[in-house]
């Protein structure tokens, strides 16, 4: 009976503690996945203090032989990637103010996929199509508010209303105009600095409520050349544009999937109208869901009407990529699958070590001392083994002969398996 009652506290104490570990795994868990989950804070994705954008400033990208790949209006870090139209990338390795190189790391296999497949797509569709399909839902917003076009608004940042509105529309009115629905929230999120994007994450979140197919926050480059964005395609004056993915997002890979398949799919429509795709240090608050990305149209230097016809022909290509028009999906490139899923299992290793550094804490809390603590510790892999070893003999025995228990009793119509209870009783007796 002692005995008995001995293994009883000890399955009572084992239960508990994994009660309580469950418990903060699911309310991590909660937190982590729920829309209210807290925001990203910039002091957190920037440790140096530096801003995500700079102003009146801006850094070269060089290859290994110094050639520039890119420039743009904000910092950047080694282990930053740069994606070209063609499908190259580069991988910053060293950062000295405000020229960093990078070193060529092969072809992009996705982006060559994507390629071949947007190549034989009809993308454009009729109004009246999509009309009578009843689909589409898109979000819009910006995070920086102020920015502006110098020679169409006057001044490169005009507060709380910049010109950048009006290139949003652009995009908003496009889609709209081929029946789509779409969700524009003009709300301000000024001051221009890290903290925006925390402003900008509560106007995100509640356009979520919608569950759009897409969302979109659309900002303008600050170099000072127009003519590194500036094109002419299709006989029309162009700011081109960049897409930028935050790779500081657990499930950073499936908002890159997204991109390629935007910038493929829009560049099959007008001439390289995407410059390239940036994977930058930050978030972006594109953790909220796969297909949101950030989009630079022009920089202050290009007129405004440049940037909104830049957006235009980007919004063309937004139809098939989404599924809005009834169009084959496009296939998986190689290591894709492998790669949206990375951020996934990530976070399940975070939720894991919370977890088992929680359980160890409420363990050494009840111990009330180190000495006790370090018995349990130690014990429990006996006990662990005491509660499932017979099991687990049982099963093994039951799959080599095909026997069943016969009743609910410990008693089992197979010798091997009574003498087997009879000894792991006799061992708990001794404990």
């Amino acid at each position: 009976m002692v005995s008995r009652n001995r293994f009883r506290n000890k399955f009572r104490f084992l239960t508990g503690v994994l009660v309580v570990l469950a418990g903060v795994a699911l309310l991590i868990a909660f937190r982590s996945y729920s829309g209210q989950h807290p925001a990203p804070v910039a002091a957190e994705l920037f440790e140096d203090g530096s801003s995500d954008h700079l102003v009146g400033r801006f850094a070269t990208i060089v290859d290994e032989q110094g050639d520039m790949l890119s420039m743009m209006a904000r910092t950047v870090f080694a282990g930053d990637e740069l994606y070209t139209s063609e499908g190259r990338i580069y991988r910053i390795e060293k950062v000295e103010g405000d020229r960093a190189e990078a070193k060529f790391v092969g072809m992009d296999p996705q982006i060559v996929a994507y390629q071949e497949f947007y190549a034989g797509q009809n993308v454009p569709v009729s109004t009246s199509e999509l009309a009578q399909q009843g689909k589409g839902n898109l979000a819009v917003y910006h995070t920086h508010t102020d920015e502006s076009y110098v020679p169409s608004d006057g001044k490169e940042s005009i507060p709380f209303k910049g010109g950048i509105y009006q290139v949003g529309k652009t995009m908003v009115d496009r889609l709209k105009g081929k029946g789509i629905q779409v969700n524009y929230d003009e709300t301000p999120h000024d001051p221009h600095d890290n903290n925006a994007y925390t402003r900008s994450r509560r106007t995100a979140a509640n356009l979520l409520q919608s569950k759009p197919a897409a969302i979109f926050d659309i900002h303008r480059d600050g170099v000072p050349d127009p003519n590194y964005y500036r094109a002419t395609i299709d006989g029309q004056k162009v700011a081109r544009l960049r897409l930028v993915v935050g790779r500081e997002n657990p499930g950073m890979s499936a908002n890159m999937d997204f991109a390629r398949r935007m910038m493929t799919a829009a560049n099959n429509l007008h001439g390289n109208v995407v410059k390239e795709i940036f994977v930058g240090k930050g978030d972006y608050n594109q953790d909220l869901m796969p297909t949101a990305l950030l989009i630079e149209a022009g920089t202050h230097t290009n007129t405004k009407e440049e940037a909104a016809q830049g957006v235009a022909m980007f919004t063309e290509a937004l139809p098939t990529v989404l599924g809005l028009t009834g169009a084959p999906s496009a296939p998986e490139a190689p290591g894709a699958g492998r790669a949206a899923g990375g951020g996934s299992w990530k976070a399940l290793g975070w939720i894991l070590g919370v977890t088992i550094i929680g359980g160890l804490g409420f363990l050494l809390v009840s111990s009330g001392n180190w000495e006790n603590f370090k018995r349990r510790l130690s014990g429990f892999g006996s006990e662990f083994a005491s509660f499932m070893g017979p099991g687990q003999v049982l099963r093994k025995i039951f799959r080599k002969q095909g026997d069943r228990p016969a009743g609910k009793g410990p008693e089992v119509n197979n010798p091997d398996a009574n003498a087997i209870l009879r000894d792991e009783k006799d061992d708990l007796t001794k404990d």
